[in-house]
């Protein structure tokens, strides 16, 4: 994972990229995992930690209607995180997570592992992306998120001219 985050510093460095990160399950670790490299100040504008619904609608500008409708693991919800993100930040990259770690929460359609993934930018449209993690445990989802997110803000910024 330190390798991973240090190549995304590089890269974005190079490149004169700014992150930002909108974490939920989580908890700040994406961001946590990138200011552990030194020079990151440089190109980590912010994390956003909002694990609850109303840190969503509050910090990001998830509105409350949407979470109702499609839950706060959804790709609906993903994508209004990071574009929220890229909207409230210096960032010109942001990359934005929200699942179910455990042991508890899961569902038949939201098992323990979903992960939902948002990435924007400045100069293209937000996407998204899931990831079902074996339910390894808490500390090992989280973590296989991190990395996930990380290699998500490592290809975004190398398609980047």
């Amino acid at each position: 994972m330190t390798s991973l985050a240090a190549a995304v510093i590089e890269r974005a460095t190079a490149k004169n990229v700014m992150i930002a990160t909108a974490e939920s399950c989580t908890g700040g670790l994406i961001a946590g995992a990138l200011t552990d490299i030194s020079g990151s100040s440089a190109v980590v504008d912010r994390g956003f930690v909002t694990y609850s619904n109303e840190a969503k609608n509050e910090m990001l500008g998830v509105p409350m209607e949407l979470i109702e409708t499609h839950g706060a693991v959804s790709e609906e919800v993903a994508q209004a995180m990071a574009t929220g993100a890229l909207e409230r930040s210096r960032a010109s990259l942001t990359v934005s997570v929200t699942g179910v770690a455990g042991p508890t929460g899961g569902t038949k359609e939201k098992p323990v592992g979903l992960v939902w993934f948002g990435i924007a930018g400045a100069g293209f449209e937000a996407r998204t992306t899931s990831r079902q993690f074996k339910n390894k445990g808490r500390d090992f989802i989280r973590a296989e998120t991190v990395t996930a997110a990380l290699d998500l803000l490592l290809q975004a910024i190398d398609q980047r001219n």
